[in-house]
């Protein structure tokens, strides 16, 4: 498949030609990284240790699920005429 026709698929039935010579131009004078900062990017990013550890993201699940939790209860108590807010 050309770029033409790939083009044309990803905008749809109703894409102009004119559209489509917009959208390949733009797709050409794409600006790429060169390679030599991409092949340094995937190896830092490939040697990077995980953002969280299991227990951490655990405890994290934990944490936003009970605060979430704590705001529905003071947002019950709230409309049902009682609390600080009512």
């Amino acid at each position: 498949m050309n770029e033409s026709n790939r083009i044309r698929e990803e905008l749809g039935p109703h894409a102009t030609d004119e559209l489509v010579s917009l959208a390949l131009r733009l797709d050409g004078a794409r600006p790429l990284p060169a390679p030599a900062f991409r092949g340094r990017l995937r190896r830092h990013l490939v040697n990077q240790p995980p953002p969280f550890a299991l227990g951490r993201l655990r405890l994290l699940i934990a944490t936003y699920a009970s605060s979430g939790a704590v705001l529905l209860v003071l947002g019950a108590i709230g409309a049902a005429g009682h609390g600080p807010l009512a």
